[in-house]
This record gives C-alpha cells, structure tokens and sequence, in this order.
C-alpha cells in the first residue's frame, strides 16, 4: 500500500527526541558463595599462621593390674600458613564525562566504583575457589594466596587419571595440582570423600559445584530431599517438575548442595565450613588518587587470604568432566 502524497514521515523529520530509558540492565552474576559463608577474620602480616593438631588413634588400652604408669609420647603441632593477596580495580572517569548528562546514572564515577567494586568481589571468589599456589612474591612480583584445591589433599578422589597431588612446603602449600584425563563425577565418589572426610572427624555440609556437575549431582540416587517453603504443594505451583535437588542426604547426615560459578569447573568441593575463613589484612576499602589531568581515579583494594584450619575435615573431587 503506498503512503499518501505529502505525508511528513519519521525518516526525514529532523529534532526528534531519542528514546533511551533510565535503566541500564546488567545480570552479571554477582552470588559468591565461599566468600559469603566464611568466617571473617583480621590477619596481622602479610604471612596468616594457624596451628592444627590430632588426637592419637583410638586403641582397647588395657593395662596390667599393679604395672608402672607408661608416659605417652607428646606429638608437636603442624604450622601452617597462607600468604596474603592484593586486589585491586581502578576506575577512571574525565571530567567532560563527568560533566555530561548521562542516563541511567547520576554520577558516572560512582556507577563505576559499584561497578568495580562487585567485579572485585567476583575475582575474590575466582582466587579462594582456585587451585592456584601461594607464593610469597618480591620485588617484582605480587604474591599468591593458596586456594580451597591446593590445600585439599587428605580426603580426595581423582576422578581422571594422572592428576597430581598438590604439595606443601613450611607450612604453605607452594605447587598447584595438575589436572589429568578427565572423567564422569558420579555418586560412588562422592559418598567416598564424605566418608572420608568422617572418619577424620569433619563434617562436610556444603557440597559445592559448577553449572554442569550441580545437574550431575541433581541426578544421583541418593537424593532425599528437595527443601521448600512449608505451604501447600510444597510453596511450588501446581504441575511443577522438581529437577534439582538442594539437599544430599548420606550415611553422615545431610550436605546441602551449592552451585558455584566461579570455582574451577571440573572439580567439586565437600567443605566443612567450620574450617574455612578469609583473613583480611586490608578490608576491602576506596581510596582517591592523585589527579594527573582532566580526570578522576579511584583506588579500590583489599588484602587477603584463605584460612584452612584443617584441611582435613574437607575434601574435593577433582579431574571430572564439564560438559
């Protein structure tokens, strides 16, 4: 159908007002699991030491009627320790952009800050999560925390062969696990590390994972129970699937079931959390920097560290494939 004569159309009307709304959406994830859920604690130098110790095994002890006391053989404790990280995002706005009239925010340089202050965050999860070495840096060189999978060593399953052990040295664990030929997390190990990691006394009821081992886990046998709101229907619409389970029920009691975005994706964690915390020499804090120009910067920075009391009451599936 053609348009009439002489009608004035949108495409050669010239002073038209632009449409841009005033919200600017962004579902970048922002959930950190581990950071959230760990004791908050103050380190004093940039090396954070604990000490752990164990009781001697379990015997009948039966001594002989009458006989001499036998003095028992006093064992030191274990010094660990985990080096602290720095990180730090630094936004920069100009003073024209500053100046100009932008939608969806007010103050650019402050959109920004909140910006860089969640990607911090998120980096935060990526480094505790890891299975990276910590190293003690120089001069020239930043120094590392140890991560949840180098420090993860008495209860695991290498789920893939030719996977490496990650190894300690005075105190710290200084060489990260190689990951080997990959293969399918199921049950049969993870019932193994939850066994494991009771019988030398820990309690691992958080099983975190990535996207793909959560589905895997949601498949398992041995789930019981999906928890939801006590409401008729179980707080779910009528006709509602369940697909996922939020609860794994053991010989050892229950362990809820976390996925995680930013841990390494081909391994999964049981983590007795009563053993875990980030240790912070500097909170995570904003400082202003010196202007050079027609511009502003901030500084934004923390320095931390991962706290594992006893690794021992945790445990990792490691090696698993991801898609």
């Amino acid at each position: 159908m053609a348009v009439p004569a002489g009608s004035y159309q949108t495409y050669t009307a010239i002073g038209q007002r632009e449409d841009l709304t005033d919200i600017i959406y962004d579902i970048s994830p922002m959930d950190t699991p581990f950071l959230t859920n760990s004791a908050r604690e103050t380190a004093t130098a940039t090396l954070y030491e604990w000490q752990t110790d164990s009781l001697a095994s379990a015997a009948s002890n039966a001594q002989i009627e009458g006989d001499d006391a036998t003095t028992n053989t006093a064992s030191p404790t274990s010094r660990l320790g985990n080096y602290t990280q720095i990180s730090t995002k630094v936004p920069r706005v100009t003073g024209t952009l500053q100046a100009v009239n932008t939608a969806g925010r007010k103050d650019e340089l402050s959109y920004q800050i909140s910006k860089r202050g969640k990607e911090l965050k998120r980096d935060m999860e990526t480094a505790l999560t890891s299975a990276q070495a910590g190293t003690a840096g120089g001069a020239g060189t930043a120094r590392t925390l140890a991560g949840l999978g180098a420090w993860l060593s008495t209860n695991q399953v290498q789920q893939g062969a030719n996977a490496t052990t990650p190894a300690t040295t005075s105190g710290v664990p200084g060489t990260a696990p190689t990951a080997g030929t990959a293969a399918t997390f199921v049950e049969a190990n993870l019932k193994s590390v939850v066994k494991s990691c009771w019988d030398n006394g820990g309690d691992p009821g958080v099983i975190m994972a990535g996207s793909f081992n959560k589905q895997i886990a949601s498949g398992f046998a041995g789930i019981g129970t999906l928890y939801r709101d006590a409401q008729p229907n179980g707080g779910l619409a009528p006709g509602s699937i369940i697909g996922a389970a939020d609860i794994y029920v053991s010989d050892f009691g229950q362990h809820q079931i976390v996925a995680n975005r930013f841990q390494p994706a081909g391994t999964v964690y049981a983590l007795d959390m009563e053993y875990w915390c980030v240790a912070y020499l500097r909170g995570i804090q904003t400082e202003d920097l010196s202007k050079t120009g027609d511009s502003d910067r901030r500084l934004i920075i923390t320095e931390y560290t991962l706290g594992s009391k006893n690794e021992a009451a945790s445990g990792k599936i490691y090696t698993t494939t991801t898609s």
